[in-house]
C-alpha cells in the first residue's frame, strides 16, 4: 500500500500541465488513514498486515510543508512468508504540493534500504546520496504522488484517459501515468461506497508486477481517499482496504452503507 506506484520501464510522456497545476483540495492536517492488507494465494483471503498514513504541518527550509508519513508492516504470523517493516516520509510544499524532501527506511523480505532525497523544484534538481540529478517540473516521490493524485479533478477526464506524471525513485526519473477508468460502486470490509476507479502504471519491484495490473478505488467525494487497492504480486495477490479514518478535510459523503 505504501508503494502504490512502483517501477516499470519509462514511457515517452512527461508530467502534463494539468498535473503540474494541481492544488490542495483534499489534504487535511491531522488526517489519519489506517488500512488492512489481505493476502491471497489459494482463493482464501487472510489478513497479513497493516499500513497507516498520517499528515502533520511543519516547516522545512523556511516554508510550511505537510509532513506525510506512511508505516507498513506485516503481522508477525506472516513474517516467515515475507516480512515487511517500511517507513516512508515525504515533506510536501503546502503551496503547490511538490515534494521538498523524501525519506524511506525499507525492510522487505530481508532486503534493507534507506534513502534521503532533497528536491530543488525551482531549479529542477534533485539530490540523492550526495549526487545531483536533473529532474522535470513538479516531479514527485513515491509517497507524495499518492496525495498529489488525490487532488486531481477526475471530472474533467473520460474513462480510459491517461494522466501522465514524473516520479524520482531509486535515483532515476520515471515517466508514468494514472489511467482513469470511471465511476463504480464498491463493497469493502468497511462498507459500500461510490468510488472512482483508477489504474496506476507500475514499475517492476520487489513485490509488485509491472504494468496496469493494480486497481485503486478512491472515494467519489472531495476527499478522494483510497478505499481499496487490488493487485497481483510476484506470488499470489493482495487486497488493501481502508479500515479507519480520522480528521478528513471533507465529509465522507461517498459512503453509502457502513458494515
Amino acid at each position: 500500500m505504501i508503494c502504490i506506484v512502483l517501477g516499470l520501464s519509462p514511457l515517452s510522456v512527461r508530467a502534463s500541465d494539468d498535473f503540474c497545476s494541481v492544488r490542495n483540495r483534499t489534504i487535511a492536517v491531522g488526517e489519519v488513514l489506517t488500512y488492512k492488507v489481505f493476502y491471497n494465494v489459494s482463493a482464501v483471503w487472510a489478513a497479513a498486515g497493516e499500513a497507516k498514513f498520517t499528515t502533520q504541518l511543519t516547516n522545512m527550509y523556511n516554508k510550511p510543508v505537510y509532513h506525510i508519513r506512511g508505516i507498513g508492516n506485516t503481522y508477525t504470523s506472516y513474517d516467515w512468508i515475507f516480512k515487511v517493516r517500511d517507513v516512508y516520509e515525504t515533506f510536501v510544499d503546502t503551496a503547490n504540493l511538490y515534494p521538498v524532501r523524501f525519506r524511506r527506511d525499507v525492510n522487505e523480505g530481508g532486503y534493507r534500504f534507506t534513502n534521503d532525497v532533497t528536491f530543488y523544484q525551482d531549479i529542477k534538481k534533485t539530490v540523492s546520496k550526495g549526487k545531483s540529478y536533473t529532474t522535470p517540473a513538479c516531479v514527485q516521490d513515491v509517497l507524495s504522488a499518492i496525495y498529489y493524485a488525490r487532488n486531481i479533478d477526475y471530472s474533467q477526464y473520460q474513462a480510459g484517459d491517461k494522466i501522465p506524471f514524473s516520479m524520482f525513485l531509486d535515483d532515476e526519473v520515471y515517466d508514468l501515468y494514472i489511467r482513469y477508468m470511471g465511476k463504480v460502486k464498491i463493497r469493502t470490509k468497511y462498507g459500500e461506497f461510490n468510488a472512482l476507479k483508477i489504474q496506476p502504471l507500475l514499475i517492476d519491484g520487489t513485490i509488485f508486477k509491472g504494468g496496469e495490473k493494480m486497481v485503486v478505488y478512491v472515494s467519489d467525494d472531495l476527499n478522494h481517499v483510497p478505499l481499496r487497492v487490488e493487485s497481483p504480486i510476484l506470488v499470489g495477490s493482495i487486497k488493501v482496504d481502508l479500515m479507519q479514518y480520522q480528521n478528513l478535510k471533507h465529509p465522507l459523503s461517498s459512503l453509502l452503507k457502513k458494515f
